[in-house]
């Protein structure tokens, strides 16, 4: 979801589309539904049979789908939570068995652009960067609480920040003296650890700071350790699972877990991912980091592929 733009079209939707849909009607479970831009399309090409059971954490994402999808009534399932329960939430949907799941891992602009939720660095707002607000720890707190050996290893291991230690340290420092309150503080925080000629010339310098510190107010990097092979049990014989990552962390989450799965009753599709071509990533800059990762099980189709 991280790239959406403008228009809201979705990264990779193509290559979504023609390898996820379901030929012959079945359930497909999109695990980040978010605004809806991928279940639409792939609502669309599935045809009148195909069902859409949609799972995001983020009411606000949720509401915009549903009016995105409206136009496919009943066929259309939204749930609030975490792709972590996919599996439970299946079950309690009626769903014993999915032609396919897609988890588009990241944020839609439209969160970006929401000043009020934190997550971006561009604007002064509350640090929060919850998905859902309406529990758990906000990342001003997280930041107040964690030690600086377990900020520096998030920041690296989350963000791959090559200054994480020197992250960590300041923001360590100014938390004692005084919380962080806003995006604005641990932007301060970030420019003032990073000496000023070692600033990224290609992004912000606190880009991979806040990616990370997200990562870990959200708990994503366990929700996917657990959510993979979840969504991979619940694929009828010929489905497919479908993981679009945004960076190097989470992109080895998923080839590893495809690689424990792959042998058993499951096979990647192709040992590379799928990215954006120069078209899209010219025309939306946040996709380019994108890479599409497919696994498919293996058996006959049972009629829906």
């Amino acid at each position: 979801m991280e790239p959406e733009a403008g228009t809201q079209i979705p990264v990779l939707l193509d290559e979504v589309t023609f390898l996820l849909a379901p030929r012959r009607g079945g359930w497909m479970v999109d695990g980040t539904v978010g605004m809806g831009g991928h279940a639409e399309a792939l609502l669309e090409r599935g045809g009148p049979q195909v069902r859409l059971l949609g799972i995001d954490r983020d009411l606000a994402a949720l509401a915009r789908a549903r009016i995105r999808l409206a136009r496919f009534g009943n066929r259309v399932l939204l749930r609030q939570a975490s792709f972590r329960h996919l599996r439970a939430i299946a079950r309690e949907s009626g769903v014993d068995a999915a032609q396919s799941v897609l988890l588009d891992l990241g944020l839609s602009s439209s969160q970006l652009d929401a000043s009020e939720r934190g997550f971006s660095f561009q604007v002064d707002a509350p640090l929060d960067m919850r998905f859902d607000p309406s529990g758990g720890p906000t990342a001003a707190q997280l930041l107040q609480t964690l030690s600086e050996a377990d900020l520096a290893r998030i920041i690296l291991e989350y963000g791959g920040e090559r200054h994480a230690r020197r992250i960590a340290r300041e923001i360590v420092r100014r938390c004692r003296r005084t919380p962080l309150r806003t995006t604005f503080d641990l932007v301060a925080a970030v420019k003032a650890a990073v000496p000023r000629r070692q600033w990224p010339k290609d992004r912000h310098v606190a880009t991979r700071t806040f990616q990370a510190v997200r990562m870990a107010v959200n708990e994503e990097v366990e929700a996917l350790s657990e959510a993979l092979p979840a969504a991979a049990g619940l694929l009828a014989p010929g489905g497919r699972l479908g993981v679009i990552s945004f960076h190097s962390g989470e992109d080895r989450i998923v080839k590893r877990a495809f690689l424990s799965l792959a042998g058993g009753p499951y096979a990647i599709l192709q040992p590379a991912p799928l990215i954006p071509c120069r078209e899209e990533r010219l025309a939306n800059p946040r996709c380019r980091s994108a890479k599409l990762r497919v696994l498919e099980r293996l058996g006959e189709p049972d009629g829906s592929r």
